[in-house]
């Protein structure tokens, strides 16, 4: 069987238009960014954000947009931003909607934690069940809105869209039926509604499903409770699956080798590495092999070459190859983590939830290569382009160039 990790649309050089890079696998082909930075170095600019989010910085055309939610009377509203990539001046600030009472949510989450995604002159934005939305890129004139993806999170919704081939998808796992969708790009119509094939206890996760191609035909994975379900792109039907105990699943699968690597526990994780190219119930002959130690239950798995590198939510940083899940080295960092690892300049980059970032050699041995720190919470992902790292704090983003 022939497998590839694939682009998930076509981007222009130096953009990252989507949650972890211009092909969602965490890594940037800058090699220029700075490795050393503060809240007064190598700060290029940094503007406060009003409100609260947990979505990742997407950059295209010379611009950086962010979703927020802003507390108004008992409820909320909920925005888009447009940022001049420049000189950090606000391009434009959209209202989505505007919500009457604020739905209740995880202490980790926010009302604004799934990351936009830039293409072709427009902004999609997902806020779970709270909406979708197709914006223009120059102005936030709205183009359309979905509001039939109704479900009922817990804890909030968290999973952001991925887009291929002029369909959006995403996992609605909420408290009760919870469903995989594909939406028109063009139109905002729901294309595929996909209920989960496995019941389970707790129903409600997070993630964020990732693409690639398997015998020359695009596959949707995307993991869920007690399972992983790979599912067609053009029908919606499930192709296989693997089950496995655990909820409120929230990492985004990596691929490679083969292969997809995946969290299936929250409370429990547990990362698991299984062959493409199933069909029906795979459990029991296409797994590979499982870690459970340092496995993470927030930030996504990062593949460099043959390693997969990870950290739990407690700290534990991993390195280990992929294809065999021997472990190269496992070595603590300081602080919790939310934030996917991220490989830049050639290194690996983690961030924990106050605002220390570690960079580590990409390598089977383990080697730190400095630390910086900026105030405040750091949930959001980092992203690059041009040069430049992008970093969400709760109240700030920054621009660190040299």
């Amino acid at each position: 069987m022939h497998f590839v990790l694939i682009a998930l649309c076509m981007f222009f050089w130096g953009d990252w238009p989507q949650f972890r890079g211009p092909n969602s696998d965490g890594h940037s082909s800058e090699s220029q960014t700075p490795m050393a930075w503060s809240d007064t170095h190598n700060v290029a600019w940094k503007i406060s954000v009003p409100g609260l989010g947990w979505s990742s910085p997407a950059i295209a055309d010379g611009k950086v947009f962010l979703t927020t939610a802003v507390p108004q009377g008992e409820g909320l509203s909920l925005r888009v931003l447009a940022v001049d990539a420049t000189n950090g001046k606000i391009s434009w600030d959209r209202e989505f909607r505007g919500v009457a009472e604020s739905p209740a949510i995880h202490t980790k989450n926010s009302h604004a934690s799934p990351t936009p995604i830039i293409h072709d002159g427009s902004v999609f934005v997902h806020f779970g069940a709270l909406g979708m939305a197709r914006l223009a890129a120059a102005d936030g004139a709205v183009q359309w809105l979905n509001s039939e993806l109704e479900y009922s999170p817990l804890h909030g919704s968290g999973g952001s869209p991925v887009l291929h081939d002029g369909r959006l998808f995403v996992a609605c796992d909420g408290t009760s039926n919870p469903f995989v969708a594909a939406i028109d790009a063009k139109t905002g119509k729901v294309v595929w509604k996909t209920p989960r094939s496995v019941e389970a206890r707790i129903s409600h996760s997070f993630v964020t499903a990732a693409v690639t191609v398997v015998d020359g035909k695009a596959q949707l994975l995307a993991p869920g409770p007690n399972h992983l379900a790979v599912y067609d792109l053009e029908t919606g039907a499930e192709l296989c699956k693997v089950l496995a105990p655990g909820w409120s699943v929230v990492p985004q699968p990596a691929v490679g080798h083969g292969m997809v690597f995946y969290n299936h526990d929250y409370d429990n994780p547990e990362l698991m590495a299984v062959k493409l190219g199933g069909v029906g119930d795979v459990t029991d002959s296409h797994v590979v092999w499982r870690i459970n130690r340092g496995a993470p239950s927030t930030p996504s798995p990062l593949l460099v070459g043959d390693e997969l590198y990870f950290v739990s939510d407690t700290g534990i940083a991993s390195c280990v190859d992929a294809k065999t899940g021997e472990r190269h080295w496992m070595e603590r960092l300081d602080g919790n983590f939310s934030a996917s690892p991220v490989l830049a300049n050639g290194h690996v980059l983690f961030l924990n939830e106050t605002g220390e970032a570690t960079w580590v050699q990409a390598s089977k041995k383990f080697q730190i290569l400095g630390k910086n720190t900026v105030p405040g919470r750091t949930f959001a992902t980092p992203a690059f382009s041009d040069g430049a790292m992008y970093l969400r704090t709760d109240e700030t983003l920054y621009k660190f160039a040299e």
